[in-house]
Order: C-alpha cells, then sequence, then structure tokens
C-alpha cells in the first residue's frame, strides 16, 4: 500500500509483558486508504493540484463572474483564493471530480446531493464525480450548478466568524462530511488492511527461508528443496502451495480474511468464508483457516463456516505473546516445510 507505514506487528518478548489485548488500528488505516485515494480526486489536494495547470487570468475571470465581490474580498483578507469556496465552470470543465470537494464542502452527502429526497436535483451531475466526465446532457447546465453552489457556499461563508476562516477550516468542513462515507465503505477496505497485515505476519514468520519476496508474494525454499509460494487472491485472500518437481502445485492452505470488527455482520461475513472454503476443498487446498476482527464464540463460528479447519483472532496474531500467534506460527512452518 504506497505511502502506509505498516509498523512491525510481531512484538518482540518483553519480561513484564502486558495483559491488555493489543487494540488493532484497523479503521484509522481503513479511512487512511481512502483518504489517499480522495486526495487525488475531491479533497483539497485536488483542487490545488488542478489551479496548477490551469490559466489563472481565465479562472480570476470566472470568479469575478460568478462570485460576489465581497465574498472574494472576505476570502482575500485571510489570504484564501476564492475557488477554496466558490466553484467556475472553467475548474469543472478542467476537473468533472471537484464536484465532490464542493459537495463534500457544503455538507452534502453522496446520496442525498445525487438520489435524496431533497429536491436538490443534482442526480444528472453524478457521473462527474464518479466517473470524471462531462456529458451532452450536463454541460449545458454547468453554469446553473455553478450558480445555486456558489449562492449555498456565500451562505456559510458568511455563517462563519469572522476570526475563524481558514484554508485549514475550510479542510475540516470537507472532512466532516466526508466522515460517514468513509464509514459506508469501511468493512471493505478493512478487509484489504487486515489482508494485508496478516501477510506482513506471515512474511515476518517465514523469513528465514525466503527466496523472492513482492507486496503480493512471497517464495520461500522448504526443507525438501521445493518451492513454496504465500501469495495474494481474490478468493480466498491467501493461500500457500508447494511447488512440485513437474511443475503442478500441491494446494496446502486457504485462508480468508475478515477483518470488520461488527459482531452484528459475524453470520454473513463466516457464511462467505464459507462459500470461499467449499470452493478451496473442491480445488484440494488440504486446510481452510478462517482469520476474524469480531469477537465469537468459536465453537458458534465452526457452525456458521464448518469447512473452516482452523479459526484464529486478526488481533491476537498481532501479538507474540499470545497463544493463537504461537499455534499460528507453528503451523504456517510446519505446513511450509520450513526450519524454525
Amino acid at each position: 500500500m504506497k505511502g502506509l507505514y505498516l509498523p512491525n506487528t510481531i512484538r518482540k518478548k518483553e519480561e513484564d509483558a502486558m495483559s491488555f489485548k493489543i487494540p488493532l488500528p484497523d479503521t484509522q488505516i481503513s479511512f487512511y486508504q481512502r483518504l489517499d485515494k480522495l486526495k487525488k480526486t475531491t479533497l483539497q489536494e485536488a483542487l490545488y493540484k488542478t489551479v496548477e495547470k490551469v490559466d489563472i487570468g481565465k479562472l480570476d475571470k470566472e470568479l469575478r463572474k460568478y462570485v460576489k465581490n465581497s465574498d472574494l474580498q472576505l476570502l482575500a483578507r485571510y489570504g484564501i483564493r476564492g475557488e477554496v469556496m466558490f466553484v467556475v465552470p472553467y475548474l469543472l470543465r478542467t476537473n468533472p471530480q471537484l464536484i465532490g470537494y464542493y459537495r463534500l464542502l457544503l455538507g452534502f452527502p453522496q446520496k442525498s446531493f445525487y438520489t435524496g429526497n431533497r429536491g436538490l436535483g443534482f442526480g444528472i451531475f453524478k457521473s462527474m464525480e464518479s466517473k470524471g466526465i462531462i456529458t451532452k446532457a450536463q454541460e449545458p447546465l454547468i453554469e446553473d450548478l455553478v450558480k445555486v453552489l456558489n449562492k449555498s457556499s456565500s451562505l456559510l461563508l458568511n455563517s462563519i466568524e469572522k476570526s475563524s476562516i481558514s484554508a485549514s477550516l475550510i479542510r475540516d468542513l470537507t472532512l466532516l462530511t466526508l466522515g460517514p462515507q468513509l464509514r459506508g465503505g469501511r468493512n471493505n477496505d478493512l478487509g484489504i488492511a487486515a489482508t494485508k497485515m496478516v501477510f506482513e505476519i506471515i512474511r515476518q514468520i517465514v523469513s528465514p527461508a525466503i527466496k523472492e519476496s513482492t507486496n503480493t508474494k512471497i517464495v520461500l525454499s522448504n526443507a525438501a528443496g521445493r518451492e513454496t509460494f504465500i501469495e495474494f487472491a481474490s478468493d480466498p485472500d491467501i493461500i500457500i502451495r508447494e511447488k512440485l518437481k513437474s511443475g503442478k502445485f500441491k494446494n496446502w492452505i486457504a485462508i480468508e480474511i475478515k477483518g470488520g470488527t461488527d459482531l452484528s455482520n459475524a453470520h454473513n461475513r463466516l457464511g462467505e468464508a464459507e462459500k470461499s472454503h467449499q470452493k478451496a476443498r473442491l480445488a484440494h487446498y488440504t486446510e481452510c483457516w478462517t482469520l476474524i476482527g469480531f469477537n465469537i464464540d468459536l465453537e458458534l463460528a465452526s457452525k456458521e463456516s464448518p469447512t473452516t479447519d482452523r479459526f484464529y483472532h486478526i488481533s491476537h496474531l498481532a501479538d507474540i505473546n499470545n497463544a493463537e500467534y504461537e499455534d499460528f506460527k507453528e503451523s504456517i512452518i510446519a505446513i511450509a516445510g520450513i526450519s524454525d
């Protein structure tokens, strides 16, 4: 994951081991991932990048046309350019996704802005944010869109205490709107983050035997002199298999990772794992493991996914002092056929 520093999750044993359970920062990891992407499309960073590429003279001309002079002067008093608060057709035509920036600034979630029952009528513009394009149907409406959004921006600007006006405050307002949107896609991102975390845990366990290593694949040299592959896969999430002399593969472990921490969704998540493991059995995987981010009685979990051979809590695998980590480590080493 570009730009993200993943700390060493395998903690060294200490004389005074803590009795507290290590909290898994999965929510913040997933939020970081999505924020990093949105900086390129709909946050202030995207706006600034776009402004760097445009004709400033043309931009200023449109700002004077579509924004009240008193509003521009108020922003200028605090060293803020007009486009940070107000939209113009020139910017939207240069980067249609910036409609998302102004939507967030004005406090509208995607649902209410594009598909809600509030009578806003902006559904026709949804593809500008999602696809970065302006269609023939949208083009004649851009000017009207700009006018109504700027009336809303003017109301917002003049409702803020003057001494509080700053570019950072404007950014904070967009992030406040973004919060629910980030949580909406949290489970998917938690799964991605948890899979990457588990992959790094496995990498450290097998590190003495690593022959080749990338962000998505680890190749080991096992005790028999053959290669064992540990790889990301879509379904299941991680697979461990051994390359035989014939060139064929012996499928050892299929690992399903359910990183979400919401217990109320556990039934559905375990059902998804069961379907994946049933496919893995058909592909002749010897073992099927399910790693979970939520706390659930493992006997109950085994009823939801009877094909699962072993269950592990992801948070327990992050602690070298935990019994689940020890079992996970020993099992990986044994099945991969490498020395401890």
